[in-house]
C-alpha cells in the first residue's frame, strides 16, 4: 500500500474514531447527566385582600405595574371607620370621668375616720374604682382596635413586586380577607428543575447550575434544596384515609421527575423574569464542557 493510501486510510480511522468518541460523550451526558428541559420560573406569589370590608373608593394600581414595599394599593371608604373611632373616643372620655369620680370617692372614704365610713364601704369604694379602671382599659382597647381597622382601609404593598391578576375596580365592594389582586414578589425568583430519578445521585446541594431560556438568555445559579417527597398517583389515598392501591401493572416503568429547586445567582441586565417560563437546567458538578456542548446542540 502505498503511503498516500496508508494515511488516507489513518485519517479516516482517525476521524471515525473520534466521530464514535463524540456520539458516545453525547449519547453518556444526553442519557446520564444532571440537566433537564423541565425547567419553570417560580416566584413568591402573595394575595392581596383587605383586612376590612367596604366600597372600594380609590384603586391605585394598574394590572403589572411595579410597586415598593408600603405603595398605597387600594382604599376603602373610610367614614364607617372613622365614626367607629369618633365613638370609642367618646367612650373612653366617659369612661375615664367615670374612673376619677370612682378614683376620688374610694379616696374620700379611705381618708374618713371608721367611726363615720364603715369598712365595708371603703371595701366596696375600692373595688368599684378597680371595675372603673378595667371598664377605662376596655373602652381603650376598642379605641386602638377602631383606629387600627382605620389604618387597615388603605391596603399597601407588604414587599417589592409587580401587580398581577387586578380584579378589583373603584365602586366594587371588597370582602374582608377575599383576594382582589396578587403581588409577585421581585425578590423572590428562582427555578424548579423537575428532574428524573435516575439522575439525582450526581446532584447535591450548592452544585453549579446553568439555565437556558427559551429566549436564548443564560442564567446561573447553584443548586438550593432537593424536594423530599412527590405526590403518589398510582396508589392515592381513598376517602377512607387507607391506600388505594393501583391493581394493574405498567410494564414499562418511567423514572419519576423530582423537583430540584435552584437559587439564581446573577439575571442579565434587561431580562424580564416571569412565573411560569420554560427553561433547560444543567447542572455542572464538576464544570465540565461537557455540557456547554449539550446545550449546543439543543
Amino acid at each position: 500500500m502505498s503511503p498516500k493510501k496508508t494515511i488516507s486510510v489513518l485519517v479516516s480511522l482517525l476521524v471515525f474514531a473520534l466521530a464514535l468518541l463524540i456520539l458516545r460523550t453525547l449519547w453518556s451526558h444526553y442519557m446520564d447527566a444532571p440537566w433537564t428541559r423541565d425547567g419553570r420560573v417560580r416566584a413568591d406569589v402573595i394575595n392581596i385582600a383587605a383586612d376590612v370590608g367596604g366600597l372600594v373608593v380609590e384603586v391605585a394600581v394598574a394590572d403589572n405595574q411595579a410597586v415598593k414595599q408600603g405603595d398605597l394599593l387600594l382604599r376603602i371608604d373610610p367614614e364607617h371607620f372613622q365614626l367607629a373611632v369618633q365613638q370609642a373616643e367618646a367612650e373612653v372620655a366617659a369612661r375615664k370621668a367615670a374612673l376619677h369620680r370612682r378614683q376620688d370617692n374610694a379616696q374620700r372614704r379611705a381618708d374618713m375616720d371608721e367611726q363615720v365610713v364603715s369598712r365595708e364601704s371603703r371595701d366596696d369604694a375600692s373595688h368599684m374604682a378597680a371595675v372603673a379602671l378595667a371598664d377605662y382599659q376596655s373602652a381603650q382597647a376598642r379605641l386602638e382596635a377602631a383606629r387600627l381597622q382605620l389604618q387597615r382601609t388603605e391596603v399597601r404593598a407588604p414587599v417589592d413586586g409587580y401587580i398581577t391578576n387586578l380584579n378589583v375596580y373603584r365602586g366594587d365592594f371588597a370582602q374582608r380577607g377575599e383576594a382582589t389582586m396578587a403581588l409577585v414578589d421581585s425578590h423572590s425568583f428562582y427555578i424548579n428543575g423537575y428532574f428524573e430519578e435516575t439522575r439525582l445521585p450526581l446532584i447535591k446541594v450548592g452544585d453549579p447550575a446553568e439555565m437556558r431560556m427559551m429566549s436564548g438568555a443564560r442564567l446561573h445559579g447553584h443548586v438550593d434544596s432537593i424536594s423530599r417527597g412527590i405526590y403518589d398517583r398510582d396508589n392515592p389515598q381513598s376517602h377512607e384515609l387507607t391506600a388505594d392501591v393501583n391493581p394493574t401493572f405498567n410494564w414499562v416503568r418511567l423514572a419519576q421527575r423530582v423537583p430540584v429547586r435552584i437559587r439564581i445567582d446573577s439575571v442579565p441586565d434587561g431580562l424580564l423574569l416571569a412565573a411560569g417560563m420554560t427553561c433547560t437546567v444543567v447542572i455542572n458538578p464538576d464544570s465540565n464542557d461537557a455540557n456547554e456542548l449539550l446545550l449546543g446542540i439543543e
